[in-house]
Formats: structure tokens, sequence, C-alpha cells
């Protein structure tokens, strides 16, 4: 007989965290062996640009993990699009990444009315799409390689013409 409950519960989150990771360490050697090295710990990653007021300008969120870059969020205020301005917030991620932290790809996922293009002409590829995702809508998942000379990440398809254009003007 089980009970189930649907509610908030950080101990038993945290619980569960614990016993998928202890599963997954147990069954994977590759994992067995990151979780003796330093990539072994989610890092949060962090780049903010201020205005001269001291304002947020653009924000990137993220985190390092497995020797991946993980960017949750890029935003750049309105009035800074266009200025190359989230660019430089990708660089300054990407190189904290690869210099302190041994980081060698990049993940970000991203909305078909986002950023697929400018991450594309970051040289990100797409490496996944979900259709539908919320409805009526397509969720890309684009990689890189960090590092001079990084050849493309290998990925399992080919990105479709219509995920590869189209540069949203928050990410810029």
């Amino acid at each position: 007989m089980f009970r189930l409950e649907a509610e908030v519960d950080r101990e038993r989150r945290q619980l569960l965290n614990r016993r998928l990771r202890d599963d997954n360490t147990a069954r994977s050697p590759r994992i067995r062996a990151l979780r003796d090295t330093p990539a072994a710990h989610e890092v949060p990653l962090e780049v903010w640009a201020l205005d001269e007021d001291g304002g947020l300008a653009a924000g990137l969120t993220g985190r390092t993990w497995a020797y991946w870059l993980h960017v949750d969020l890029l935003w750049v205020d309105a009035g800074h699009r266009g200025s190359g301005l989230g660019s430089r917030l990708l660089a300054k991620a990407e190189r904290v990444a690869l210099t302190d932290r041994d980081c060698t790809r990049s993940r970000v996922e991203t909305w078909d009315f986002q950023a697929p293009g400018f991450y594309r002409a970051r040289g990100y590829e797409v490496a996944g799409r979900v259709e539908d995702y919320p409805p009526g809508v397509t969720e890309f998942t684009l990689v890189k390689r960090l590092g001079p000379g990084a050849a493309p990440v290998q990925t399992s398809r080919r990105a479709p013409a219509d995920g590869t254009a189209g540069n949203t003007p928050g990410a810029a």
C-alpha cells in the first residue's frame, strides 16, 4: 500500500536527489570517475552588465558541472539590444567556464521565437528539438565546444532549416 502526495517537500527532494545520484554513480563507471573530480560539483556562474546608474542592463545565469557550462538565462534590456552586449556576456561566461573551471562544452535551451539564430551565430549547433513545448512553440537544445580550434560537438542529427534562423532582440 502506498500513499501518493503532491506537495513541495525540500527534505524529500534532497533525499530523492541523493538516492538518484547514488544509483547513477553505482550504475555508471563514467559518473563514478567524475565523482572524484572538481567537476563533480555544480557551481553557479553569473555575468552581469550594469548601466551607469547601477541598474541591470543585461545578465546571464548558468552553472558548470561535469566539464560543461549550462546557460540557464540570458537577457538584455530592450534599450541595449543589438549592441553586442549579449554576445559579450556569453563570451565572458564561456571564458570563465573554460579557463577557471576546465569546461570543454556549453549547452543552452531556447525557444524558436527567442534566440536559436543568436546562438548558432556564436558557434552553437542544434543538438535536439522538442515540438509543442509549450504548445505551438519549439524548444531547441544547442551545444558548442569551448576552446581554441574547438571542433563542433557531435550531434545525432542536423538542424532543420526552420531552426537555424531568427535572432531574438532579448539576447543580442
